[in-house]
């Protein structure tokens, strides 16, 4: 006689969709690029609206009330970046884009902040200064190069070249470390199903399908030939 334990046991299993496999990672790599590119896009906006609007007819005053208020903006900008960061599904790409986007605002700030003082108070610089000789005075001033092409002769250049090296510190290092912080807060907040991102309802069906050894009907098929096997007389 067959045993039907054994043919009960060897019914096919669901096999797993091919195609849903790449899924998660083309999403992941799509994710990726439109992170880059929006961060590139917004790089590339501050600057021409740098290029673009009208600096002109502001006082040494005006000019540093410009620059405090738009510090104050860059505070309220890194601020909802926090928070969207810890709400975003993928915490560690809305980083950079954070990053980049307080980073680009903060030297635009400044750059526009020397043009509008050297306009309103020629000689505050070694040299007359261009959107673009403000732009690139402020870059070697950030990142600590100092060629000594242009310098503050001003004490109202020099105390905001001070600002700028102060805010440049607190952005590398503090801010840093706040955007790290809210990475590992947005990633506790996803729980442990958003793991690997861009995963949708149909990969977590497929984790349950491979996680999947053998159905209950199994075991207890295996439990009915264990009792058949310790009754003694029955007929095989």
């Amino acid at each position: 006689m067959s045993d039907p334990a054994a043919g009960r046991t060897e019914r096919p299993r669901p096999r797993k969709d091919p195609y849903r496999r790449g899924r998660p990672k083309r999403r992941i790599r799509w994710t990726k690029v439109v992170v880059v590119a929006r961060a590139f896009l917004i790089a590339a906006g501050l600057v021409t609206a740098y290029y673009l609007l009208p600096l002109d007819g502001y006082s040494a005053r005006g000019t540093s009330v410009l620059l405090l208020s738009g510090l104050l903006a860059v505070v309220l900008v890194f601020v909802w970046e926090l928070r969207t960061i810890i709400r975003s599904p993928h915490p560690r790409l809305k980083a950079v884009e954070a990053l980049a986007a307080t980073l680009v605002l903060f030297l635009v700030l400044f750059a526009g902040a020397y043009y509008l003082l050297d306009r309103s108070a020629p000689g505050s610089f070694t040299e007359p200064l261009s959107r673009t000789d403000a732009l690139y005075f402020t870059l070697t001033t950030f990142s600590t190069v100092g060629f000594g092409d242009i310098a503050a002769r001003s004490e109202t250049g020099r105390v905001m070249t001070m600002l700028q090296m102060a805010g440049g510190l607190v952005l590398v290092g503090f801010a840093a470390r706040v955007l790290a912080s809210a990475v590992q807060a947005g990633l506790r907040r996803r729980g442990p199903v958003g793991q690997g991102a861009g995963a949708d309802t149909g990969d977590a069906e497929d984790t349950e399908d491979t996680g999947d050894t053998g159905d209950t009907g199994d075991t207890e098929d295996t439990g009915d030939t264990e009792d058949t096997e310790a009754e003694p007389g029955t007929e095989t």
